[in-house]
């Protein structure tokens, strides 16, 4: 083992000296603790009972308490605790439910003295009174608390918490008779031994079962508790009510939690599973430790420190069966490895920059932050002078840069979240809707983009053709053309380059006559054409078609008009002459021939017939059936990607909700994640909790969906006797009373429940509105003048 620093300690009289060492055990330990005299160390497991003497250089063992050809059960310990008033004098809590105490001062090989077999179930912590030499207290997975008198073979008080199991409980060092006890439904009570008939004070401190808890050494009101939310937090007991004063967040259930002798916000802390590293946490600072221990291989099962008055010596024990003494200058310190940079944005839209002192005290240009509000310029740890190793100055300089209350303001996203609607309609209505929200905040890309959605998704068969054209030409939106232009919009003026392109108006004509599924709309607009300039010969020509006869092609059979195609005599196609080959519009030149009509008109009324359609009005329901909405997936999903890049998550979001299966395959399941979790963030943010509910039911997927089916507690005390109520059903268990009862129907209420503050009587929410439209009275007839606003 690689050489380790040398501590020496002087504490009064005695002096303790020593480095970082350990032992290998026989088996894996459960607990450890620690003698009055910090000279020796118990270490107790299933399979394990033995007392280690701490010399200098290394463990020395000195005691095997597992004695016996077949060691019973009893020696199977899950607690160990030695007494700090008689050094001879230990308890432990056995898996089988008994309590056992031992005497090491026996002559015999079999120290153990008394049984207690009163719990039924595995006892799981065991504590002496601090001052008191006989008393004894367990705590069990039975969910009973009991107290031994030594001199006495039977418990002489018993304490219920209404719970299924008791994880932890710690006699208070300042006050004689109380003690805490935490419980496996996250729930703290404060007992005063001499009223074990009701707890003095109860509060819920975790979500979820709650291992651990370790009254302070030097102040008398605070209490620290660690549960499987991974959260340790610090309450203040010196209120009327508790007060969580502190909180930090590890990365593991936290199995143990022992405040650190002579540093007050000093706390050390090891994990249930997955890590394996003991923790040193300033709770002042609780985003990282102070100092860490990485020495366990496996996970860490007891910490204690090795006198109450060293700082600098702490012993644990582990499921990897070696038994550790780490000295705090061999501590690793992980604000070495920290990054002292920090940015992030406020609800407001402010920024603050957080950075290395000495970086931005150089910044000449830099002036300090004079705001009206919330965050100090400089955060700067001051180093305690009796710590043995040297803290980092991590000292950092915070910049906060704040943004124009109007250019900045987040309005339009709460109304849009408000007025969107995302579900409970048809795909067409939804797109109408949320378009016009987005047009009435003045957001008209995003509007324009609900309308090109509508077009591509929504089923437009019920339109009647006849109707589609005309409705346009009266200004009408709802059915907008892909392509349409008539002989209106042509300039007069056309050059060559105009006269190359005569043909393609022809191809395109020949093939909207020919083809019997097209749809031929009249234009009642766009009858007149006298004074128009433009050639007469312009819509004939004999060229191949440009790419918008691609929509008149036949999709379902591509191969029909290839089938037909005849290799061409010439290299170019000749062009005939016009005058002599007007073939193409007989019944049209019959029109012109008539005395009625003048040449210039002949030329102007040949166009009619053409004209009196959009030239291409190639309408929605024209190329529906050619092509399916999953052509333009690909572009729903560039524009999705478009607005989430830009930091418009909520289009994002509500079009995929909205759009639902037609595009999710496009996304893959972690963006869509990050855009869900980023946009409920947001909804979260600015407290509109209905509405990101509802983004939670809607979403597709699964890591979202269960959100808001998890870590959710709802705690119910009876109206009766006040007492909590088990989950089993609606009867108290105590006094056997409905916990809610409706005033009106005289049922027990499981879901929506009113109350009126004045009198506390409720009900049913339906059944209290029906009463009061009738009646201002209180239904359960106390005489009070309800009101239900």
């Amino acid at each position: 083992m690689e050489k380790m620093a040398r501590v020496t300690t002087a504490l009064g009289g005695n002096t303790l000296s020593g480095r970082t060492m350990f032992c290998h055990l026989d088996a894996p330990a459960n607990a450890i603790s620690v003698c009055r005299d910090a000279a020796q160390v118990v270490v107790a497991g299933r399979n394990i009972f033995k007392i280690y003497s701490i010399e200098e250089e290394q463990f020395v063992e000195k005691l095997n308490l597992r004695v016996g050809r077949k060691p019973s059960l009893n020696f199977s310990c899950a607690d160990v605790v030695w007494h700090q008033m008689d050094e001879n004098l230990l308890a432990t809590a056995a898996t089988n439910g008994v309590v056992v105490t031992w005497n090491l001062g026996k002559p015999s090989r079999n120290k153990q003295d008394q049984l207690f077999t009163e719990h039924k179930r595995t006892v799981n912590k065991v504590c002496f009174h601090p001052t008191e030499v006989y008393m004894l207290l367990s705590g069990s997975q039975d969910g009973y608390m009991k107290c031994f008198d030594l001199r006495k073979k039977d418990s002489v008080s018993t304490f219920s918490g209404q719970s299924e199991s008791v994880r932890d409980v710690q006699f208070s060092i300042r006050d004689y008779f109380t003690f805490a006890a935490t419980f496996e439904n996250g729930n703290v009570q404060l007992w005063d031994i001499r009223r074990p008939d009701r707890y003095e004070r109860m509060f819920t401190a975790h979500n979820g079962p709650v291992f651990c808890c370790d009254w302070h050494l030097e102040d008398r009101g605070w209490l620290a508790t660690g549960g499987r939310d991974k959260m340790v937090k610090v309450w203040d007991m010196n209120t009327t009510r508790a007060k969580e004063i502190y909180c930090v967040q590890t990365i593991a259930s936290v199995a143990r939690v022992k405040w650190r002798p002579e540093c007050k916000h000093h706390i050390a802390t090891c994990s249930m599973m997955v890590d394996h590293n003991i923790y040193v946490w300033d709770v002042r600072r609780p985003f990282i430790p102070s100092a860490m221990f990485e020495e366990h291989k496996d996970v860490t099962t007891g910490i204690v420190w090795r006198h109450l008055h060293d700082p600098y010596f702490l012993l644990s024990g582990s499921k990897d069966s070696t038994l550790y003494q780490h000295i705090f200058k061999d501590a690793s310190q992980p604000i070495d490895r920290a990054n002292p940079e920090g940015l992030c944005y406020s609800l407001y839209g402010d920024l603050a920059f957080a950075a290395k002192e000495s970086l931005i005290s150089s910044d000449s240009n830099r002036k300090p932050y004079i705001g009206d509000r919330r965050h100090p310029i400089f955060f700067k740890r001051k180093l305690d002078p009796t710590e043995q190793f040297e803290y980092i100055s991590s000292s950092s300089a915070l910049s906060v840069f704040e943004t124009d209350v109007e250019s900045g303001s987040m309005d339009w996203f709460v109304h849009t979240a408000k007025q969107y609607a995302l579900a409970g309609r048809p795909l067409a209505e939804l797109c109408d809707h949320n378009a016009k929200v987005a047009k009435g905040l003045d957001r008209n890309q995003v509007a324009q983009t609900w309308t090109m959605l509508r077009i591509i998704y929504s089923s437009l068969g019920t339109v009647s053709s006849a109707n589609l054209n005309h409705s346009m030409g009266k200004g009408s939106a709802a059915l907008p053309l892909m392509n349409s232009f008539n002989l209106k919009d042509i300039p007069s003026g056309l050059g060559s380059e105009s006269r190359l392109d005569r043909s393609k108006g022809e191809s395109r004509t020949e093939n909207i006559l020919m083809d019997s599924s097209s749809t031929l709309i009249n234009n009642e607009d766009n009858e007149e054409t006298e004074g128009s300039d433009v050639p007469a010969d312009y819509l004939l020509g004999d060229v191949e078609a440009d790419e918008d006869d691609l929509y008149m092609m036949d999709h379902e059979n591509p191969h029909a008009e290839e089938q037909e195609y005849s290799l061409p005599q010439e290299a170019f196609p000749l062009r005939h002459e016009i005058v002599d080959n007007p073939s193409a519009l007989d019944h049209l030149q019959d029109k012109a021939d008539s005395p009625h009509v003048s040449g210039n008109e002949a030329e102007t009324v040949s166009l009619t017939p053409v004209e009196s359609f959009s030239l291409i009005s190639i309408s929605h329901s024209l190329y529906e059936n050619r092509l399916p909405s999953d052509f333009f997936s690909p572009i729903v999903r560039d524009t999705l990607l478009f607005y989430a890049e830009q930091g418009d998550v909520q289009t994002a979001v509500s079009v995929l909700i909205v759009l639902g299966e037609r595009i999710r395959k496009e996304i893959d399941e972690q963006t869509q994640e990050h855009w869900y979790t980023s946009y409920i963030d947001l909804l979260q943010r600015f407290q509109l909790w209905n509405i990101s509910n509802e983004v939670i039911k809607l979403s597709t997927c699964r890591a979202i969906n269960c959100l808001n089916q998890a870590s959710t507690t709802l705690h119910v005390n009876c109206s009766n006797c006040k007492r909590p109520m088990s989950n089993r059903g609606w009867i108290c268990d105590r006094c056997r009373q409905c916990a809610s009862m409706c005033a009106v129907c005289h049922h027990v209420v499981k879901g929506l429940f009113v109350w009126c503050q004045g009198c506390s009587h409720g009900g049913h929410l339906q059944h209290i509105m029906k009463w009061l439209e009738t009646s201002s009275h209180c239904p359960a007839g106390c005489g009070h003048l309800c009101e239900y606003t």
